[in-house]
């Protein structure tokens, strides 16, 4: 069956009538690509899973949004068994270049220094969702919904009755669990009252295609300049993704010039080391924010990705967590499952909490300080970073300890992850 075949079996005509009243292990609403991972991840696991999503096209892949896919994540989705087919459409990186805007001493990232035959990938959003959207209907155990809408939910001791509007109908399914994968304005998160804390940068962040004249050699590069960072990010076709931070007035007005301005702005933070550029397709901004939730559990509720913390953009760290969250969370499900506990209690889910949290927390924090430290021309600063800098491209074990930290190599691994 087709993904647009699977969307056209929720119609009312077509909605198996037993969907009123049915029960699930548990409902996961938001069917992007962290609530499709936590699907996916749980094929094996013995539980029934409903899957609900909202949208059949998908935002984010209309803006043709892209990622840094971490050596993690990918040992997480070759654990789920669906990375051979993710792999041919992604592109890998097998360097990266650290620069304080123009100051000569580049801290280089190399393979050797992990060992591997690369340090990353950069994936386009379809390169990963269209892959576990199939992946998804080849897992018995889930039900995948979309278009659909969650519209209320009422959490009791026991079991969480959810009612899911499907073409202006309503049905109502039972679940000893409810995980909300649902984005940063998460409306389950919300209707459970759970607080967030954190706040919204004074920067935007641009994000477009482009075409350089030379090969981009499977190179990452992270600028810091006093306006916010700059990443060039590679992409298959000997295309390069730009994630542009500036602050907000800056950031619009960057986003209103016509294409030519455009570009000779873009290539004056580029460099020239790739040649003439080429713009490719529209160009998008959005607000950069830094949010964490004060709980990632409730009775029968958990959150994951999005719904539960947004970070800094700089190292390409928010997808990643959210896969972290999806694997483990699938892990503490299926171990308690398998001794036969009830996966919707707060003893079980505070396992994944006391997991993720603080590793969330840590990372959140670590790119704060990094956008702050760079994000200015305040001297004592300057020289701290720069020396900072110095060192990290000299002591092998510092460089080593970061880029790990990075690529998530040095919380605790999932189970997923060492298949």
């Amino acid at each position: 069956m087709s993904v647009t075949q699977l969307y056209q079996t929720v119609s009312p005509q077509q909605t198996p009538q037993d969907l009123r009243g049915y029960e699930y292990d548990l409902v996961i609403v938001g069917g992007g690509i962290i609530g499709l991972t936590l699907a996916s991840a749980l094929k094996d696991s013995g539980l029934s899973v409903l899957l609900i999503e909202a949208k059949v096209a998908s935002a984010a892949v209309a803006k043709g949004q892209a990622y840094a896919i971490h050596m993690l994540s990918a040992l997480i989705y070759q654990g789920i068994g669906i990375w051979d087919k993710i792999l041919p459409q992604i592109a890998k990186y097998r360097q990266v270049r650290l620069s304080d805007a123009d100051y000569p001493d580049v801290v280089e990232f190399q393979t050797g220094d992990l060992g591997t035959p690369e340090l990353g990938y950069v994936a386009e959003h379809q390169a990963l969702l269209h892959p576990l959207q199939e992946f998804v209907q080849s897992c018995p155990n889930v039900t995948y919904l979309c278009p659909a809408e969650v519209v209320n939910t009422q959490y009791q001791q026991d079991i969480v009755a959810i009612d899911i509007k499907i073409a202006e109908q309503i049905y109502t399914v039972r679940s000893k669990l409810v995980v909300a994968a649902d984005g940063s304005r998460s409306p389950i998160r919300q209707a459970a009252g759970i607080k967030t804390h954190g706040w919204k940068y004074w920067q935007s962040c641009i994000v477009a295609f482009v075409k350089p004249e030379k090969p981009h050699n499977d190179t990452a590069y992270e600028k810091f300049w006093t306006s916010g960072p700059f990443a060039i990010l590679p992409l298959p076709g000997n295309r390069c993704r730009i994630v542009w931070t500036a602050p907000h007035e800056e950031a619009k007005a960057l986003c209103a010039l016509d294409d030519e301005q455009f570009l000779a702005e873009l290539t004056r933070r580029y460099g020239n080391q790739m040649g003439k550029l080429e713009l490719l397709g529209d160009r998008f901004i959005f607000q950069v924010q830094l949010m964490q939730s004060d709980r990632y559990v409730l009775p029968r509720l958990a959150l994951i990705g999005d719904a539960a913390h947004n970070c800094h953009p700089v190292g390409g760290q928010g997808l990643n967590l959210g896969i972290r969250d999806a694997a483990a969370l699938a892990q503490v499900l299926q171990t308690a499952h398998t001794s036969g506990e009830d996966i919707g209690k707060i003893q079980i889910l505070k396992r994944y909490e006391r997991w993720r949290k603080n590793e969330n927390l840590t990372i959140l924090g670590f790119t704060d300080m990094l956008d702050r430290m760079f994000s200015n021309n305040f001297l004592p600063l300057v020289l701290v970073r720069r020396l900072g800098l110095w060192f990290l491209q000299r002591v092998p074990l510092l460089k080593v300890f970061m880029l790990k930290l990075m690529i998530g190599l040095k919380g605790r691994t999932p189970e997923l992850a060492k298949r």
